[in-house]
């Protein structure tokens, strides 16, 4: 049987959101509510956050939501392997003037928790569409959305990039504009949104802008 969505989670943490609109509150609230849709060892809420991390993230953007009752996954890391590769590559891109060092950090982690499932990002981050992954990494990684500037799947991209850091070479022809499979690293990432509009149901809250339609397809 399939797991879902903890969609009683996801109404409580837009409910207490202090910017439910905010493309890094979407995707916060997102990761944590698929957390059971992720393969074993990655279904903690957002993998590899301290108790102290939980703390400030809930003062910081879902006060009152009690993010250390939620359940974490005690299970050995799955085969995942370039997770921490991918926190740090998204921590050293992280926006030089963010008014704050530590929301960069829980998206680095959160972003790295939802390249773990099978869809593509902007769903596992349970956003409303690609357009606010968009937004969202050219407000806290300005540096790798430049250098994405191709618009590549961002699974795809994550992995290049680890890969170019690791001098491992990955692509069968000499450039992108000659390869036989570009469409599958490029082009339309359509798909269904995995979460409701529940921020419609939050007083006063307007729904987010739905952007451009997004797997785990980084290999």
């Amino acid at each position: 049987m399939p797991a879902h969505p903890d969609l009683a989670l996801h109404e409580r943490l837009l409910r207490c959101a202090r910017e439910p609109r905010e493309a890094a509150t979407l995707a916060l609230a997102g990761v944590m509510t698929l957390a059971a849709t992720r393969p074993s060892g990655y279904r903690s809420p957002i993998v590899g956050l301290s108790p102290g991390d939980w703390a400030a993230l809930e003062a910081r953007f879902f006060p009152g939501a009690g993010l250390a009752l939620l359940p974490r996954d005690e299970a050995p890391r799955g085969e995942f392997d370039e997770f921490d590769d991918l926190v740090r590559l998204l921590a050293e891109h992280a926006a030089p003037q963010a008014r704050d060092a530590s929301t960069a950090r829980w998206l680095a982690h959160a972003i790295a928790t939802a390249c773990t499932a099978a869809n593509h990002l902007w769903q596992d981050l349970g956003l409303p569409g690609r357009g606010v992954l968009n937004q969202l990494m050219q407000e806290h990684f300005p540096a790798l959305r430049r250098r994405n500037g191709a618009d590549m799947k961002w699974k795809k991209f994550f992995y290049r990039c680890l890969c170019e850091q690791a001098e491992v070479l990955i692509c069968k022809a000499p450039s992108c504009s000659a390869c036989s499979d570009r469409a599958l690293c490029f082009g339309a990432e359509s798909g269904r949104v995995l979460l409701p509009p529940a921020i419609e149901s939050v007083s006063g809250a307007q729904p987010p802008l739905a952007g451009g339609a997004g797997v785990r397809g980084v290999r």
